[in-house]
């Protein structure tokens, strides 16, 4: 079993099980949702892009959900990283990348049956539809497996390519051809091109069979079906994927020269036609109540069916209206996948460890006595914080565990739902030994040894030394070549812990990337001419730090590993601003709470107060500014392409207010963005457009103290041709 790299976890970790949202007050609020971003996004990279999961699916869905409800409750503090955002992980270096035409999203989830009504009623009312109105829906179960997209052409498959983050995933071709379920040849009648979307898998049969196999040639043992599915898919040699026992599910289309059908059910049967395998226990449903009933009939035959299924997936049946329902950034609006709970068991808690992360953040991490839950062995667990640690929980001051305590040497009880990590949910003091000490967490770094604070309205206790901490500044070189950034191929996380400790040729910041070739030229001591390396293997490097010289805007900013900030906010800004000049004049002008660049800052839809503070900052610290700066002379930054122009509101930023009665606020937003807007949430001298409905507030009073236009829903559609 893999143990969590908690120096991913910058922002700490976060106390999910009792702590009411609504209780919260803004600041708590805004520390929660920085903790949830770091925590999925560490969890989203080792799920979709390295195949070793670091939690469990049931503490992922929790974290999500609670991320969720605390963005419901305020709206101004979501994150342009938030996990609501984020689809999978980058691909994995060592296969081809294949940009998906059509991007492949994650689905929301949902976990009681409240929720599955509120999805339906949430759908009606984006459609206008009342509720007497008939609205058909397709149940299927979700597979535990790995995202696929087959292209195919003429009928002829010609490209597979997984998942990886939604928008590029690796070129498995030649691995897909081998998998029996997967046709090379499509029945008659297919369309010209054709992007079929389904999940490899494995059935518990072939598991344990292959894992037999294993141990009987001392070759590798797989955790679960899943991660033994997409292991094997993810093979650099097709010969290893031809050995293994892997099956395939079609359920869903990308590209498409025609459509399959008019309604999803209809499409179904029509890949089956085709030659793919469809599940037999898709259903097809008229509303929540037979969608909740076909929840509980393969709920029940869930431990008979053979493989592993975490859930049932509901799509809106008709695809003219799903259409219409659109997009959110990752997910559909038109389909949600209803989760099943989690398992439980009871194990000792050995040692509890201190990691660091690259702002600092002090990660305690549990070491578990090994134990089997739901099928697979676990030995590591988040802790959270301090405050997690000793029973209480760290938003409310209020107890958890009945205020139970941790101990090494406690029993606790682990929760998880289908893969590693767990949550530990309780401790058996009746077993806990006489002379266990309640555990001191550490107010002094382990990794440098300056002090260790907690700041007020803050559950993570931080190492203040900075980029005098070598556990930060790794981990900041760590963030700054990961995939989603610079991604240096023959730069990953060894050879960085390598190089910053190296005497000859250390790399201690993110512009020593870029002086390493000339620096080594210099030097006698050539890196060509020591262990590990040859002249190849020196040049391989020199020229891949070389090509990542060019860069996009909005991977350079979201490379600078600044606190608060992920690939989504990164984007925003890139987007918004255009070019790095702009951005860092931008916020080299702007002070915290006050002056034009700070108000444009924080106009920006999805930044808010947190994100703009942390933005700001960054560029006024002294240490940090400077080295910034020092890397700027040494890249080519590519500037973000522009929006469309061609339409009247091209590049106009627009705020909608009050109620607008011809379409939803969501869909307002998404037809204005389409059309080349620039969506705002607040009102300032930059806005050129407030489109107000009835009831509309302070957001016009701004406008009319601006002088923006006013305009209402009417002639608003009317400029954009909708009328």
């Amino acid at each position: 079993m893999q143990a969590r790299d908690s120096g991913s976890m910058d922002a700490g970790a976060v106390h999910l099980a009792t702590t009411d949202v609504n209780a919260l007050t803004e600041a708590q609020a805004a520390v929660e949702l920085s903790r949830l971003s770091q925590e999925l996004a560490a969890a989203n990279q080792a799920y979709h892009g390295l195949d070793a999961p670091i939690m469990s699916d049931a503490t992922y869905d929790e974290l999500k959900r609670r991320n969720a409800a605390i963005e419901g409750r305020y709206p101004n503090l979501k994150r342009p990283d938030s996990p609501s955002d984020q689809v999978g992980a980058a691909a994995a270096e060592g296969f081809g990348k294949v940009a998906h035409r059509v991007p492949m999203l994650s689905l929301a989830n949902a976990f009681q049956p409240d929720d599955i009504r509120e999805f339906d009623a949430r759908t009606r009312r984006f459609l206008n539809l009342g509720p007497d109105v008939p609205l058909a829906y397709v149940a299927e179960p979700k597979i535990d497996g790995l995202s696929l997209s087959l292209r195919y052409e003429e009928g002829r498959l010609v490209q597979a390519a997984t998942r990886g983050d939604g928008e590029v995933g690796e070129n498995v071709t030649a691995n897909a051809r081998t998998v029996e379920d997967i046709p090379n040849q499509l029945a008659e009648g297919a369309p010209r091109v054709l992007e079929i979307r389904g999940e490899v898998y494995m059935t518990h049969g072939d598991f344990a069979a292959l894992n037999a196999r294993a141990i009987e040639t001392g070759g590798k043992v797989f955790a679960n079906p899943r991660n033994a599915a997409a292991g094997s898919l993810r093979q650099l040699d097709a010969r290893i994927t031809a050995s293994r026992p892997l099956r395939f599910f079609a359920y869903a289309w990308g590209e498409m020269s025609e459509p399959l059908a008019d309604t999803q059910w209809g499409a179904l049967q029509r890949l089956r036609e085709l030659g793919f395998q469809v599940n037999p226990l898709a259903r097809l449903c008229d509303g929540p109540d037979a969608l909740l009933s076909t929840y509980e009939e393969i709920e029940a035959q869930r431990a008979t069916l053979g493989y592993d299924i975490d859930g049932v997936v509901y799509k809106v049946n008709e695809i003219g209206l799903q259409r219409r329902l659109g997009f959110r950034s990752t997910t559909p609006r038109w389909a949600i996948a209803h989760k099943f709970s989690a398992e439980r068991a009871w194990t000792r808690l050995l040692a509890i460890e201190i990691n660091v992360g690259r702002t600092g953040a002090l990660a305690p991490i549990a070491r578990l006595q090994p134990v089997t839950v739901g099928g697979v062995v676990v030995s590591n667990a988040t802790l959270h914080n301090e405050d997690y640690i000793a029973g209480r929980s760290a938003s409310t001051g209020e107890p958890i565990r009945g205020g139970k305590d941790l101990r090494p040497g406690d029993w606790v009880e682990v929760r998880r739902a289908g893969d590693v990590i767990p949550q530990i949910v309780d401790a058996d003091l009746t077993r806990r030994d006489s002379d266990a000490a309640p555990f001191a967490f550490p107010t002094i770094c382990p990794q440098c040894g300056s002090d260790a604070v907690r700041d007020a309205g803050d559950a993570v206790r931080r190492c203040t030394g900075g980029i005098a901490c070598p556990a930060q500044a790794v981990e900041k070189l760590k963030h700054f070549v990961s995939r989603n950034a610079f991604d240096i191929e023959g730069l990953g996380i060894k050879q960085i812990e390598m190089f910053f400790n190296d005497p000859v040729l250390p790399i201690r910041e993110p512009a020593d990337i870029f002086t390493l070739e000339e620096r080594d030229r210099q030097n006698s001591e050539r890196l060509r001419d020591r262990l590990g390396y040859g002249e190849r293997s020196a040049a391989n490097l020199f020229r891949a730090i070389e090509e990542r010289r060019s860069i996009a805007l909005a991977r350079l900013i979201f490379a600078l590993g600044i606190r608060h900030l992920g690939e989504a906010g990164s984007a925003l800004l890139a987007q918004h601003y255009g070019s790095w000049p702009a951005f860092e004049f931008a916020m080299t002008a702007a002070r915290v709470g006050e002056g034009p660049e700070w108000e444009e800052l924080n106009s920006i839809d999805g930044v808010g107060r947190v994100l703009a503070t942390s933005v700001v900052t960054a560029f006024h610290q002294e240490a940090e500014r400077a080295a910034i700066d020092r890397l700027i002379p040494h890249l080519r930054i590519d500037n973000p392409a522009p929006r469309a122009t061609e339409s009247p509101v091209a590049g106009k930023t627009v705020v909608f207010t009050g109620t607008l009665e011809k379409m939803t606020r969501a869909e307002a937003k998404a037809r204005a963005e389409a059309m080349g807007a620039k969506v705002a949430g607040s009102v300032s001298a930059k806005t050129d457009l407030l489109v107000a409905g009835p009831g509309a507030g302070s957001k016009a009073k701004d406008a009319e103290r601006l002088g923006v236009k006013v305009i209402d829903e009417a002639t608003w559609l009317d400029m954009i041709g909708a009328a």
